[in-house]
């Protein structure tokens, strides 16, 4: 019943952000972002008892200043190409300790939480993370804070002009049913669980859905392979999660026809990357650029680690999380397939350019 309650409450809740609009808001056009650590933009950094966070050099190493910012990758995330070429402004973290009601109006809010998931029990080992519910759950608290704000007429027209973005799903088999720690790794099979996945994000879902990768080469599922290949029976799982989650957005834009549902599909060309990497500049789609030499897995990038001489060569950051240049290649994928356009006027590039420079402190090859 509680499940239930929490459902029809998100639902609630989606129908007010979309519903119909009778006039344009005048407003900056902002995003709100919902996701995981392919998306997280600082939200753990600020959770001190989470294992899931990217607070240690080298992450942030091609981002604005050098330093950590959040980000569970040396540059940019997907979430921030894809905003900036249709000319949005970055969103903050939610717990970010300067956000406030006009920033939120300015550029709004990014949810996203390394280690989150489509399910409450996905990636519990790690102590601290937003899962989705949470993340819309706070959603909801930023809603009423603006509606104090600037009264309901004015949050309604504000929050139906938003764009709102979704890029989870990944961890929900990495962190949960591919690990026999978690009980849904034998409660379900593959097919009952992308079921149940697919029936919760429904409950979840009236946004812009990025959909998975394919999970079984990231270098730390290519480790577990006595070949070093990719784990095709992870990548089926990822493409049948894509079918159905594909088949969902049909289903809502059906459903709700005042509200537009677009599906970023990029899984063919990613997998495209890692099998062909040499046709789009790298030279490395097997292991990570930040790692501690021969040992394996080191899963994050820490200050031990070193890095390769050029990170701009590499498909994958770390054990999990693609590069900055490859973000690049899949957000550019994602905005040609759904035919985005600029929103706010110009694309933006909010103040911070990739260097993902050869000049790498502690590079190796």
């Amino acid at each position: 019943m509680e499940r239930k309650n929490v459902k029809l409450a998100m639902a609630m809740a989606c129908l007010v952000v979309f519903g119909l609009a009778n006039k344009r808001c005048s407003c900056t056009v902002v995003q709100f972002i919902f996701g995981d650590s392919l998306s997280d933009a600082g939200n753990n950094n600020y959770l001190t008892k989470s294992l899931a966070r990217a607070a240690l050099p080298w992450y942030g190493i091609d981002f604005g200043s050098g330093l950590p910012n959040g980000r569970f990758c040396n540059g940019r995330t997907v979430a921030d190409i894809v905003g900036d070429k249709m000319g949005l402004p970055r969103p903050p973290a939610f717990l970010d300790p300067s956000l406030d009601e006009d920033m939120i109006l300015q550029s709004g809010v990014n949810y996203a939480s390394g280690g989150g998931g489509i399910l409450n029990e996905t990636s519990s080992l790690f102590i601290q993370r937003f899962s989705l519910y949470k993340q819309i759950e706070l959603f909801q608290g930023t809603q009423e804070l603006i509606r104090m704000k600037i009264g309901d007429e004015a949050a309604g027209e504000f929050f139906r002009e938003a764009r709102y973005v979704v890029a989870m799903g990944s961890n929900d088999f990495i962190n949960n049913y591919l690990l026999p720690l978690y009980t849904d790794s034998w409660t379900y099979n593959g097919e009952t669980f992308v079921n149940y996945l697919i029936s919760t994000l429904d409950a979840q879902l009236r946004l812009t859905f990025f959909g998975l990768g394919p999970m079984g080469c990231i270098p730390l599922q290519r480790f577990m392979t006595s070949s070093g290949g990719c784990q095709q029976s992870t990548n089926k799982l990822a493409m049948a999660f894509n079918k159905q989650a594909t088949q969902l957005i049909e289903k809502l834009s059906s459903s709700l026809p005042n509200a537009t549902f677009k599906f970023g599909d990029a899984y063919d060309f990613f997998q495209e990357l890692i099998d062909r990497p040499s046709m789009y500049g790298f030279n490395n789609s097997a292991g990570p650029c930040c790692s501690l030499g021969r040992i394996r897995p080191t899963l994050t990038c820490t200050p031990l680690s070193t890095l390769c001489k050029d990170r701009s060569k590499y498909v994958f950051w770390d054990e999990y999380h693609p590069t900055d240049r490859a973000n690049e290649l899949i957000a550019n994928e994602i905005v040609r397939k759904l035919g985005y356009k600029t929103i706010n006027g110009t694309e933006a590039t909010n103040g911070t350019q990739p260097t993902n420079g050869t000049d790498s402190t502690n590079g190796t090859d």
